[in-house]
């Protein structure tokens, strides 16, 4: 069918006077090819995320995102991030999930995987079966591509691929007076509570990815991000309105190697204030932090940001 998307548009005031114009996507779909459409069909957009750094996240060790979890909040910080207990196809068990914006992949060979399949309609040992359905001809007339039509070297090497695609180096020379007053900001706002800044890897079967310090800026934690930002749709355990905190490195450089590039899970936020100030749920308390940020301030922030 054809995707339809309507902009919903809604603006907030900071405590100096000044507004922001936020956007929210929604999204139907017209025209359907293949018959009407069930009454709980589900749909939310996604934007790709970031490739780089994603073997030394896969490379952080099980019992560290255990022990950032407290999803009972405990500690009583209005934090209360918890894993994402997905399915491991390989081993038909139930593990952290990691990648994927609701951290619904435990590691980066399904994930590939999962791509081929759900993405591109391309077999694997792990997803063997072909998706077409009954009233889809074309697809199930279209020659078959080998039995897996993806083999496993070319899944591993897909894989190593993407596991060692480098983290760019942070960008400590731009406005280092508003860069340093920034992270200060940064840090009052708590937004590093789930924006964790440092991790260590463990064992990796890349020796280059173990027991590694890296500052990734994530928990890979699922958290309660409220209900602007929800899609309603679950995934394993995650709910409609949770998100795995995504990684904050590299960020600035997404508008320089692609200038139309937007953020969050549907790329509504054009730019990176906007993403801020749609974080709501257990990041209120850090959105009302800043919109009562000076515009200086909140420049120092983003600029602080941009340089990780």
């Amino acid at each position: 069918g054809r995707i339809h998307i309507e902009w919903q548009t809604h603006s907030l005031r900071f405590k100096n006077g000044d507004t922001i114009e936020l956007r929210k996507p929604t999204f139907s779909i017209k025209e359907a090819g293949y018959g009407p459409l069930p009454e709980n069909l589900e749909v939310s957009a996604r934007i790709a995320p970031p490739m780089i750094g994603l073997g030394l996240l896969s490379a952080i060790k099980a019992e560290d995102l255990k022990s950032w979890s407290d999803p009972e909040d405990l500690n009583k910080d209005g934090i209360s991030g918890r894993l994402n207990w997905v399915l491991d196809v390989d081993n038909n068990a139930l593990v952290p999930g990691r990648f994927g914006w609701k951290a619904g992949q435990p590691q980066l060979r399904q994930q590939n995987a999962a791509a081929f399949s759900g993405d591109m309609g391309l077999t694997t040992t792990l997803f063997p079966e072909a998706h077409c359905q009954p009233s889809q001809t074309l697809c199930r007339e279209t020659v078959n591509g080998g039995e897996p039509e993806v083999s496993d070297k070319i899944l591993d090497a897909v894989t190593f691929y993407s596991e060692n695609l480098a983290v760019p180096p942070a960008r400590t020379d731009i406005d280092k007076d508003s860069v340093k007053a920034g992270e200060a900001l940064f840090d009052q706002a708590n937004c590093g509570a789930c924006h964790k800044a440092r991790a260590t890897t463990g064992a990796h079967q890349n020796a280059w990815l173990s027991e590694r310090q890296i500052a990734p800026f994530s928990d890979l934690l699922l958290h309660d991000m409220g209900s602007g930002l929800a899609d309603q749709r679950s995934e394993f355990s995650a709910n409609g309105q949770e998100w795995r905190t995504a990684p904050l490195w590299g960020i600035g450089y997404s508008q320089i190697v692609e200038p139309r590039s937007t953020f969050l899970h549907d790329g509504r936020a054009r730019n990176l204030l906007e993403a801020i100030l749609w974080h709501g749920g257990e990041a209120e308390p850090s959105q009302n932090k800043v919109l009562g940020m000076t515009p200086q301030e909140r420049q120092d922030l983003i600029n602080y940001i941009k340089t990780r």
